[in-house]
């Protein structure tokens, strides 16, 4: 199976704001980063459509897929920074728990929140049950954490090295699911 992985597009709020599950609204950039997405899924066909149930997700698989029976999955949701979200990263920073979590944020859960690993075995739940299907193509409408998660579980990347992959908003990436 094909599976295809598109982050969204750019939010509006500031660079420096922590919001994982934080529901944002999508930039001013955004009718022009949709343009170029869908030129870059043209000709592209999807057997089934899965996106996160977050506003910045929901937002654009309605808008590339108006017609299209959209599946929404929790599981699909950005890494959960709990007590964090919505939080500047330089106040996160200065904190004790903050120190640890940057020490291992593979295993250390954010305060009130999930580590790299609950996101990793959150993805790795729904791709097991994604193989169960019988498809050819699938396009996953996503976080770069989710993606990066993806990329960890089909490309035998180690959690800690996960990051050192660039995830672009509005981003396609693909990958075979064996």
């Amino acid at each position: 199976m094909k599976l295809y992985c598109l982050r969204h597009t750019r939010l509006d709020i500031a660079p420096d704001i922590c919001y994982g599950q934080s529901n944002i609204g999508l930039a001013d950039s955004y009718p022009e980063e949709k343009e170029d997405i869908l030129k870059r899924l043209n000709g592209i066909e999807f057997d089934k459509i899965y996106s996160s149930p977050l506003k910045r997700c929901k937002t654009l698989a309605k808008d590339l897929f108006p017609d299209a029976k959209l599946i929404f999955d929790d599981r699909l949701k950005e890494l959960n920074f709990g007590n964090w979200e919505m939080k500047s990263w330089d106040d996160i920073s200065k904190t004790e728990e903050a120190r640890i979590w940057f020490e291992d944020f593979v295993n250390i859960k954010c305060p009130k929140g999930e580590s790299f690993n609950d996101q990793i075995k959150r993805t790795k739940d729904f791709l097991s049950n994604l193989k169960k299907e019988n498809n050819s193509s699938v396009l996953l409408v996503a976080h770069g954490g989710v993606i990066r998660a993806v990329n960890c579980l089909l490309n035998d990347i180690e959690p800690l090295d996960a990051f050192k992959t660039k995830v672009d908003y509005g981003e396609l990436v693909s990958f075979d699911l064996k």
